[in-house]
């Protein structure tokens, strides 16, 4: 009897059949950006603490945030923490109700997407004193 019941019902999507769009991939980077801004505030308190304790130690963290890969942690920070903030913005326009039609969903996921990387671009240009 189990059986004829479930037989007509419909599985569910899985990923061999279902197709994810930009919208699930911001879903997805929004609680990456969440969990690489905790690594980052714990770099953060790292520079903090070598800010507090010597001039040695600070100009040795100074020394591995001024590194290549220094800066490429530091710019990925920036643009997770941006990103980050751009979504719980547009989550904010959501909880008012405002944006759900799917044409303002993925227009507004398009926009965040583009002014995190554009922002965070501007950002570094101007720390490195670039016009």
């Amino acid at each position: 009897m189990a059986d004829s019941r479930n037989a007509g019902r419909p599985l569910s999507p899985h990923l061999q059949i279902y197709r994810g769009g930009l919208t699930m991939l911001m879903s997805i980077v929004h609680r990456i950006t969440g969990v690489a801004l905790y690594a980052g505030t714990l770099l953060l308190v790292w520079w903090l603490t070598a800010a507090a304790t010597s001039d040695q130690y600070f100009d040795m963290v100074q020394a591995v945030f001024g590194s290549i890969l220094g800066k490429l942690v530091l710019f990925g920070f920036t643009w997770a923490l941006i990103h980050h903030t751009l979504g719980g913005i547009r989550h904010i326009v959501w909880d008012v109700g405002h944006g759900f039609d799917l044409k303002d969903v993925e227009q507004s996921a398009k926009l965040t997407l583009a002014a995190s990387i554009i922002l965070t671009i501007v950002i570094w240009a101007y720390a490195l004193g670039v016009s």
